[in-house]
């Protein structure tokens, strides 16, 4: 699946950090969630589903018949399986000789179970369980759902599932566990004018001479109960054939010609995994369904044959998408065709490793992408911000292993964090830099085709890795990153010793909100690249010592920056690095600009060393470089804000460093642009734009302005970037011309974007009005969530204070799946700790115990953020001193 970033987890990305939430002091009232506990009893096990769904989507319900072929694997007296908000009319068990039996029937609401008790116990042996039943459609993504969206021909309605990661028990009353697979057979009754789309092929249809038609599909290969996937509208369908699959876009009617970029992406994408699996893609198709609306959880999942995405990260209009557009359709496609090896052919045993399906989903999607489109980083700096990503999260006292321990079902929802999908990653990309790619991919190769079709733990992939390149110690680096939280920090000296540098390494361990704590202990994989251009690799435990030919050039320590650690350079070596800096590779520039920043955030380095770093980037630097300088500038106009006349001061400093880099570039796009120079572009005037730069902030206008009288006169590079700063300084007039092009839109997708923008206003009056709009049925059932939460990008007091008054509508408006991380998001972006009372007093009157991650990421985000802004604030202003602002 590929999850959305809270904004708790963006501001960790970007340096915040964490302390202790406050532990309630008095016990959650009853009004609190209960969490559905976690595994069903073993007594029993499904193996085949024979599923009748007739869906009234007018009602948002759903008539449901289930046939469970089960093995009692033991006697019992009682059945339990996964139910939730179902009417059951009829359950029967049989056997194939004797009677049925009539069981009686119980609820858990709470435990999201159903129980079937019977008269005497069941001999063990395989059985029929039959169950008539009825279900609820919803109107946010999971389980089955409705999004409505706008045509030019009227609103339309269509209707998906989503199930990950426990919701299909929503659907059919099973076994909803990732290790209890079973085949399904899906019968689905519907309007004859509507496409049902599923897992499989029809196998078969037929008119029922009411106007509906029946679609009986193929069976499924052996699979988890989250994979199943059902879609019913007025969809029109685009195919092209590879290899013996039929690969094919769903979407609207209308839309399809907006698929082509996706559908060719599948293609090339599904014959490089079939390559790099050594196992053929085993369905007969492979569909990708998009689908209107948004969800505050997620982008797209992917069931096995039949791939959900929304419209957003899969059509692509020329006239409105630009190259971040592409290259998210890209990805996103690249980690859920990835999917279908690791997580839907192999699954994880159980939510503990969910890692083994997104982190390496995660890292197939970049290492897919670089091999594919080199073009769109020419200098694979995306390997710097690979492995930095997500350290500051995991620098927090809040963070968890890769491999966690999951108790409940809204634990196994939090799981899909950072932690799972982006140091899952990192950490694969350094174990495959360990033992090289060859290794790796023959390890992953023979965990694939050893457990398809299966379930299988972390170990279990480690046992191949060590088949494939034995006496590395690979398992125990493996374990040090996997099965212990935190960022190692690999502490560097150098000294020319007889005509050769020796280069001393300590390891310690990196974290922002515990400058006290004993350092956890890594085997560390550590790249060094010494002045002769050789690289020499060393696994660090506790410290090493190596020797580099000749004292010409600077050590430089994570070259190519695959390593998962910080780098802390004594200041010497520090000194020598800015030096030569120009003369690293771009990759090894922009790593150590990263460690450098970090480190100052955090009091291990002077804030002088980043900020003379930034400084000194010329203007023929490349692009990606030139982001993290404008990156930089604009967290240190954050800092300032609490001081308006200091920040004003900074502004005209920060305006000087930048518009010379944009005067160079230009606002249009020239033929020559690279796609990171194109990202840059808009970058640059995003920025400016936000440090109050008159000329970019009238040129914005002005072609606002030509946009209005003529919407082609933007070109899609600049479409969002334009209005987005437009929305972002509206007045009452301009906010209700972006009002009125949101009721006027016809295209969904553009639509939800019109409605994004009435929600970034910095004016307070004018983000009250779009938090009223947000409860009315104007935006739309999966807009409304999202407005709200923009209006906490630049108003977090006013949006968290309003979603909790109005608790009740706004629960309506998020996946259930998501409550317990909104409403704490909302209030990550406050300076204050007024916000950390009211998350704590929120979270214990509301979020179960059990599911208060999110609410302590955030309480410490907010405590670390306002703690190091006092200890960084006369550093940075030194430093501004000495350069006369």
């Amino acid at each position: 699946m590929r999850r959305l970033l809270t904004t708790a987890i963006a501001l960790a990305l970007a340096g915040s950090a964490t302390a202790a939430l406050a532990r309630p002091t008095a016990p959650a009232p009853a009004a609190a969630q209960v969490d559905a506990t976690t595994q069903l009893p073993r007594d029993v096990r499904p193996t085949n589903y024979d599923v009748e769904i007739v869906p009234h989507a007018e009602k948002l319900t759903f008539d449901g018949k289930v046939r469970i072929d089960l093995d009692v694997l033991k006697p019992t007296r009682s059945i339990t399986l996964n139910a939730v908000d179902m009417a059951f009319s009829r359950v029967r068990l049989g056997r194939a000789q004797g009677q049925d039996l009539v069981p009686k029937v119980a609820m858990d609401a709470a435990a999201q179970t159903a129980t079937f008790t019977f008269d005497r116990a069941l001999a063990p042996g395989r059985y029929l369980l039959s169950i008539d039943y009825s279900g609820k459609i919803g109107t946010q993504a999971n389980g089955l759902f409705a999004l409505d969206y706008p045509t030019t021909s009227g609103n339309k309605r269509a209707l998906y599932t989503q199930f990950e990661n426990s919701d299909a028990r929503r659907f059919i009353p099973s076994w909803d566990e990732p290790s209890l697979k079973a085949t399904f057979h899906l019968a689905v009754t519907a309007p004859a004018g509507q496409r049902v789309v599923s897992n499989m092929p029809a196998e078969r249809t037929h008119d029922l001479g009411d106007g509906r038609r029946l679609t009986v599909f193929a069976p499924t290969p052996k699979m988890s109960t989250y994979l199943l996937f059902l879609a019913v509208g007025d969809f029109d369908r685009t195919t092209l054939s590879d290899n013996g699959v039929e690969i094919g876009v769903i979407a609207q009617k209308g839309k399809v010609d907006q698929a082509r970029f996706a559908l060719e992406s599948g293609r090339d994408v599904l014959r490089e995994y079939d390559d790099y699996f050594g196992v053929k893609y085993p369905l007969p198709k492979l569909d990708n369904i998009a689908a209107p609306g948004r969800s505050q959880f997620f982008s797209a999942m992917e069931n096995w044959g039949a791939i959900f995405t929304f419209e957003s990260s899969l059509l692509f209009d020329p006239a409105t998408s630009n190259l971040s557009d592409k290259q998210r359709i890209f990805t996103t496609a690249a980690h859920e065709i990835a999917h279908q090896w690791f997580g839907d052919l192999v699954t994880m045993a159980w939510w503990d490793d969910l890692w083994l399906n997104e982190g390496f989903a995660t890292w197939m999607e970049g290492r897919t992408t670089r091999k594919l489109h080199p073009e769109w980083d020419v200098d694979n700096v995306d390997a710097a911000f690979t492995s930095r990503g997500p350290m500051g999260l995991d620098a927090y006292a809040t963070t968890h292993p890769i491999v966690q321990h999951i108790a409940t079902v809204e634990q196994a929802s939090q799981a899909f964090d950072g932690i799972t999908y982006r140091k899952g990653s990192a950490v694969i990309s350094m174990l495959e830099d360990y033992l090289g790619e060859d290794a790796w991919r023959a390890g992953v190769r023979s965990y694939i085709a050893k457990h398809a079709y299966g379930n299988a733990v972390t170990d279990d992939l480690w046992k191949e890795m060590e088949i494939a390149a034995p006496g590395r110690q690979f398992t125990q680096v493996a374990h040090d990153f996997t099965l212990q939280p935190g960022v190692p920090l690999i502490k560097v000296r150098s000294a020319c010793v007889n005509g050769e540098t020796v280069v001393e390494l300590e390891q310690g361990e990196y974290t922002v909100d515990r400058p006290g704590k004993i350092p956890l202990r890594w085997h560390v994989p550590v790249s060094v690249r010494g002045g002769d251009g050789q690289v020499q690799r060393v696994l660090v435990d506790g410290q090493a010592r190596l020797s580099l030919p000749g004292c010409n050039a600077p050590v430089l320590v994570n070259a190519g920056q695959k390593g998962y650690f910080r780098t802390l350079y004594a200041p010497a070596q520090f000194k020598a690095i800015s030096a030569d800096f120009a003369r690293l590779p771009v990759v090894d520039q922009m790593g150590v600009m990263l460690d450098a920043q970090a480190l100052a955030a955090v009091g291990l380095q002077p804030e002088a060393d980043s900020l003379d770093l930034a400084m000194q980037v010329p203007m023929t630097a490349a692009p990606e470089l030139w982001q993290n300088v404008a990156g930089q500038l604009a967290a240190i106009d954050d800092l300032l804000k609490a001081d308006p006349g200091r920040q004003a001061a900074f502004r005209t400093f920060a305006q000087a460093r930048l518009a010379p880099k944009l005067a160079q570039l230009g606002w249009g796009d020239r033929a020559d642009d690279s796609a990171a120079v194109r990202e840059l572009r808009q970058s640059l005037i995003g920025v400016l734009g936000m440090l109050g730069d008159a000329q970019v902030l009238a040129e914005a206008r002005r072609r606002f302005d030509a946009f209005l009288a003529n919407p082609a006169s933007l070109g899609p590079d600049l479409r969002r970037t334009v209005l987005g700063m437009v929305a972002r300084n509206a007045d009452a007039a301009t906010w209700d011309r972006l009002h009125a092009l949101a009721q006027a839109e016809k295209s969904s997708l553009l639509r939800d974007q019109y409605y994004g923008l009435l929600a970034m206003a910095k004016d307070k009056a004018l983000a009250q009005r779009a938090l009223d709009m947000a409860l009315t049925a104007e935006p739309g059932a999966t807009n409304s969530a999202a407005m709200i939460a923009t209006v906490a990008r630049e108003h977090p007091h006013l949006a968290f204070d309003f979603a909790t008054a109005h608790r009740t509508q706004v629960d309506a408006l998020v996946d259930s799946t998501s409550r317990a991380r909104y409403y704490p998001g909302l209030g990550s972006g406050a300076d204050d700790l007024k916000m950390v009372d009211k998350i704590n007093a929120f979270a214990g009157q509301y979020i179960a115990p059990t599911s208060r991650g999110e609410a302590q990421r955030v309480v410490n985000a907010i405590q670390t953020r306002v703690k190091l802004r006092q200890q960084r604030l006369p550093q940075i202003e030194a430093w501004l001193k000495q350069r006369g602002v």
